[in-house]
């Protein structure tokens, strides 16, 4: 009787843990889609912006640099690899698109164009969907996390190696606040 008890009893610990690592395993998948999701959403705003500075250069030929900024940004997107590198070749790709569109603004002309108000339209649409894959990617981050550190998963996420993941983070200057100038 007593050996079906603790047979009963193992077998409940089997169950549990085995519960446990697929919850974390699953849970870190989330966090990896969430991720590629951001990737996908750098990908398009990467592939919109050789038609969006091809269109600006047509009226700003003189604003060399924004342009150079602008290759510079999205050369390091592709580069980047870790999620720290990503999260600062996005930002700094961010920056130069702004500083773009500053330019834009001195060219009424361009602004009335089709072909850059669509381009606009669309990149803006990117520039949603980063921000929310961001959110989705760092909320995911969290739970998967806190999983991590909390009894008694943590102690099966211990014994089976797996690691927190990196939540995606802006730069300093990114989190003040905008200065608007008259």
């Amino acid at each position: 009787m007593i050996e079906w008890i603790i047979l009963g009893f193992a077998v409940l610990i089997i169950l549990f843990v085995i519960f446990v690592y697929n919850d974390l395993v699953t849970t870190r998948l989330r966090v990896d889609n969430a991720f590629s999701q951001i990737d996908v959403q750098l990908k398009r705003r990467f592939d919109l912006i050789p038609n969006l500075v091809e269109t600006v250069k047509g009226y700003a030929k003189h604003e060399k640099s924004v342009f150079e900024n602008v290759t510079k940004a999205r050369a390091a997107t592709s580069k980047a690899g870790t999620m720290a590198q990503k999260a600062k070749a996005a930002n700094m790709l961010t920056d130069a698109l702004k500083t773009l569109f500053a330019v834009a603004e001195n060219y009424p002309q361009l602004r009335a164009t089709e072909n850059f108000k669509d381009l606009q339209e669309q990149l803006k649409d990117t520039e949603e969907k980063i921000a929310y894959s961001r959110m989705f990617y760092n909320d995911s981050v969290q739970i998967y996390n806190t999983k991590l550190q909390v009894v008694p998963s943590s102690i099966i996420a211990g014994a089976f190696g797996f690691q927190a993941k990196e939540f995606f983070r802006t730069e300093g200057e990114q989190r003040e606040a905008v200065k608007v100038k008259f």
